[in-house]
C-alpha cells in the first residue's frame, strides 16, 4: 500500500508496469516490445555495515530471452550532493548481485531538481573521473501534459503519472479533470487505485484538494452504481440539479481562495466576496487556473 507522496512517485512503475513503454519512448531508450517485468527487493545492504535501500527495483526480461536489464528507480524531491555516491553504489551492487546490466531512473516533480539529477556525476579525485553516473530523468520538462480525456483513457498509468509530475503546474486542474473524466469509463479496480494514488502522490498541494473535489462529482462515474452516483441521480430526479451546480460553484470558489492562501498570497475581503458570489463554473475555473500563478489576489480577475 502506498504510504507517502515519495512512495507514489516510484511505486506506480511496479504497480503498473505498462507505464514503462511510453516512459522509455520519452527518454529515447529502447525497450523490448514484449517483456516480463519483475519487482525485485530494493534492499542493497551488504552484510551489515551500512543499510542502503533503492526506492524501487524492476527486472525487465524480453520474452525472447535477450537483452534483459535491471531498472533502479529513485524519487528525488531536491538536490542532494551525496546522492551521486549512493546511486553509483546501487548500480554497482545490482550489477554484481544479479550479474545483469542496470539503469538508474530518477523521478522529479520540479524542473530544477530534474535538471540537476540529469548529471552526469563524476566520482574520483579532481582531474580524473574513476566512475561516472548518468541517470535517466523524468520531470516536468519531458513528461507530457495530458489534457484530453480520450488520451488519458488510452493510458491511465501515463495520465496519472503526468498528473503527479505536473501537480504544481498551472495546468494541474485541467490535467486532473481529464484524468477524472477518463476514470468514468475505467474498471472499478482502476478507479480505486488511481483515486488513491493521486491523492497520495499529489501530497500536501492545492492540486490534491482539486482532485478530492473531482472525485466527489457523480457524473465522472456513469453506470458505476456508486453511492455518489446514486445521490447525484436522486437529486436530479427530484429536481435538485440546480442545487448540485450551486454546490460545485461554492466548492470551486473555496478552492480559488485556498490555492491563493496556500501560496502565501493575501486575499482581501473584497476578493473573497467576489469569488464567493460567483455562480458561473467556467469563470470560477478560469480564476482557479490563474490562482496558481498570480502574485496578487486581484490578478485572477484580470482576464475575466
Amino acid at each position: 500500500m502506498v504510504t507517502s507522496q515519495h512512495e507514489a512517485s516510484h511505486r506506480i512503475f511496479g504497480d503498473r508496469p505498462e507505464l514503462l513503454s511510453p516512459v522509455f519512448r520519452i527518454l529515447g531508450v529502447p525497450l523490448p516490445a514484449a517483456a516480463a517485468i519483475e519487482v525485485l527487493t530494493p534492499d542493497a545492504t551488504e552484510i551489515r555495515p551500512l543499510e542502503r535501500r533503492v526506492d524501487s527495483v524492476l527486472r525487465v526480461e524480453p520474452c525472447d530471452g535477450s537483452g534483459g536489464f535491471l531498472l533502479a528507480i529513485e524519487a528525488q524531491g531536491r538536490r542532494d550532493r551525496i546522492k551521486a555516491v549512493s546511486w553509483a553504489y546501487y548500480l554497482s551492487f545490482l550489477k554484481a548481485k544479479y550479474e545483469c546490466p542496470a539503469l538508474l531512473l530518477v523521478v522529479c516533480q520540479d524542473k530544477a531538481t530534474a535538471d540537476w539529477a540529469a548529471g552526469p556525476f563524476r566520482l574520483g579525485p579532481e582531474g580524473w573521473a574513476a566512475l561516472s553516473v548518468h541517470p535517466l530523468v523524468l520531470g516536468p520538462g519531458n513528461v507530457p501534459v495530458i489534457l484530453d480525456p480520450d488520451e488519458a483513457a488510452g493510458n491511465l498509468a501515463l495520465a496519472a503519472f503526468s498528473a503527479i509530475t505536473h501537480g504544481r503546474d498551472r495546468e494541474a486542474p485541467a490535467i486532473l479533470e481529464a484524468l477524472a473524466c477518463a476514470l468514468g469509463t475505467a474498471d472499478p479496480e482502476s478507479v480505486v487505485y488511481y483515486s488513491e494514488m493521486l491523492e497520495i502522490g499529489l501530497g500536501n498541494t492545492p492540486a490534491r484538494d482539486i482532485w478530492r473535489n473531482l472525485m466527489t462529482v457523480g457524473s465522472y462515474f456513469p453506470g458505476r452504481g456508486t453511492l455518489v452516483e446514486e445521490k447525484f441521480l436522486e437529486g436530479k430526479a427530484e429536481g435538485k440539479v440546480e442545487g448540485q451546480a450551486v454546490g460545485q460553484a461554492e466548492e470551486r470558489a473555496r478552492l480559488v481562495v485556498r490555492v491563493l492562501e496556500n501560496r502565501g498570497v493575501s486575499v482581501p475581503p473584497e476578493v473573497r466576496e467576489r469569488v464567493a458570489g460567483c455562480a458561473d463554473l467556467e469563470t470560477l475555473g478560469r480564476w482557479l487556473d490563474l490562482s496558481f500563478t498570480v502574485s496578487e489576489a486581484g490578478g485572477i480577475f484580470e482576464e475575466s
